[in-house]
C-alpha cells in the first residue's frame, strides 16, 4: 500500500523545515502534569489524561508540544528555530473521548524580528502549499486590535468578552457590549468594522491606516506592510476575526484553510506572553498544522498507491528505465517500476519508459 496523504504530507514538511535549518524536536509522551495546569487556558483542550508515576509524581500524556519547547528552551542562546513531528492527546468536541492526534509544525523562540516572523509567516503558507495548492492563509494581528482597546481605555478584565464576540463575527453583540462599557463611538465603530473587514492586503492596508490612532496599531500596520508582501497574494487574506487570548498572544495570528475543510488546518501565531507567563525572556512565534485532518481528505480525491507507472520492456535498457524513473522522482513524484501492470494497485499515470518526459 502506498502512504496516505498525511503520512506523504509529514515527510514533506519535514524536508521543507530542514531545508530552512530548523531542527528535529523530541519529547517524551509524558510530561509533569503542573506544566499544563499552570497554562490551561493556553491549551486547545483543558481536558488532560493523567497517571501516578512509579516514583508519585502526576504525570500528564502531552496535550501540547509549544510548551514542552518554551520550558526547554535555552536562555541566551540566540534564536531556537525547531520543528516536531508528534502526537498529543486531546478529546474530541464530536465525540468527547480523548483522541490522539498528530501533529507537524514549527516554533522560533528568542530574539524575534522582522525576518523571523516573515519566515515563519512564509513557511505557513509554503506548509500548505505543500499539502494542496488551492489553499489560503487568513493573517490577522493582535497588536492592531489591543492598541485600538487600549485607545479606548478599555479594561483588561473586558476585553475577552470583546474577543468572543469578534471571533464569532457577532456585530449586533459587539456593538451591544461596546455600548455595556461605555466605549467611545469611534473605537466601537472601528472594532464592528474590523470584525467584518475580509480581503486582500491591497484591498484592506489603505482602510487599516484610515484606523490608526497610536503607536501600537502604527506599529501592527508596519509589520503588516512589511510581511504581507513576502506571502503569495493571490492565497492570502486579512480577517481580524482572528482572535486569541491576549493573556498569551501578541503580534501576528494566523490560519489556514484547505479545500474540504470545514475548520483550519494550520494554526499560529506570537506568543511572547506565554513566555513572560512561563519567566521566560525574549519572544516567540510558530505554527501547528493539524495532520489529522487531512483523513477527512483520503476519501474525497483519488487515492494511488504510486503517481506513475513506469513500465519497460526487453528492449529498453535498465540505465534508461532508472534514469527516467529517477527524473519523475526529483520532480516530486512517486515512482513504481514494473514489466507489466500489478493487480490491486492503482496509478495516477501509466506510461512505458523511453517514450516521453515525466
Amino acid at each position: 500500500m502506498g502512504l496516505t496523504q498525511a503520512e506523504q504530507a509529514v515527510q514533506q514538511l519535514r524536508e521543507l523545515y530542514r531545508r530552512y535549518g530548523y531542527t528535529q524536536y523530541r519529547m517524551s509522551k509524558f510530561e509533569p502534569y503542573d506544566l499544563y495546569v499552570r497554562n490551561k487556558s493556553f491549551l486547545v483542550s483543558e481536558n488532560i489524561l493523567t497517571f501516578t508515576d512509579a516514583d508519585g509524581r502526576l504525570m500528564a500524556l502531552k496535550p501540547d508540544v509549544t510548551l514542552s519547547i518554551v520550558k526547554n528552551a535555552k536562555e541566551g542562546a540566540g534564536l531556537q528555530k525547531v520543528y516536531y513531528s508528534e502526537n498529543v492527546y486531546r478529546t474530541s468536541p464530536m465525540t468527547r473521548g480523548f483522541r490522539e492526534i498528530m501533529q507537524t509544525g514549527l516554533e522560533c523562540v528568542g530574539d524575534i524580528d522582522l525576518v523571523s516572523m516573515g519566515e515563519v509567516l512564509l513557511l505557513a503558507a509554503k506548509s500548505l502549499e505543500t499539502i494542496n495548492g488551492n489553499y489560503l492563509l487568513d493573517v490577522s494581528h493582535l497588536g492592531f486590535v489591543s492598541g485600538l482597546l487600549d485607545g479606548a481605555l478599555v479594561a483588561e478584565r473586558h476585553r475577552g468578552r470583546l474577543l468572543t464576540f469578534m471571533g464569532e463575527k457577532n456585530v449586533p453583540a459587539l456593538m451591544a457590549c461596546c455600548r455595556e462599557l461605555n466605549v467611545n463611538s469611534e473605537a466601537a465603530e472601528f472594532l464592528c468594522r474590523l470584525t467584518t473587514l475580509y480581503g486582500s492586503p491591497g484591498e484592506l492596508l489603505p482602510q487599516l491606516k484610515q484606523m490608526v490612532r497610536n503607536e501600537r496599531m502604527a506599529l501592527a500596520l508596519q509589520q503588516l506592510q512589511e510581511v504581507c508582501p513576502l506571502l503569495p497574494q493571490d492565497r492570502l487574506r486579512l480577517d481580524f476575526s482572528i482572535v486569541n487570548d491576549m493573556n498569551y498572544y501578541n503580534g501576528f495570528i494566523f490560519r489556514g484553510y484547505l479545500p474540504g475543510l470545514p475548520s483550519g488546518v494550520l494554526s499560529g501565531g506570537r506568543y511572547d506572553n506565554l513566555l513572560r507567563q512561563m519567566g521566560r525572556d525574549g519572544g516567540a512565534i510558530g505554527f501547528a498544522v493539524y495532520m489529522n485532518l487531512l483523513e477527512r481528505l483520503e476519501g474525497t480525491e483519488d487515492s494511488y498507491d504510486a503517481d506513475v507507472l513506469l513500465l519497460y520492456d526487453g528492449g529498453t535498457s535498465p540505465c534508461t528505465v532508472l534514469r527516467e524513473a529517477e527524473e519523475c522522482r526529483r520532480a516530486g513524484r512517486s515512482v513504481r517500476v514494473e514489466r507489466t501492470v500489478p493487480e490491486g494497485l492503482s496509478f495516477r499515470t501509466i506510461r512505458k519508459a523511453g517514450e516521453s518526459k515525466c
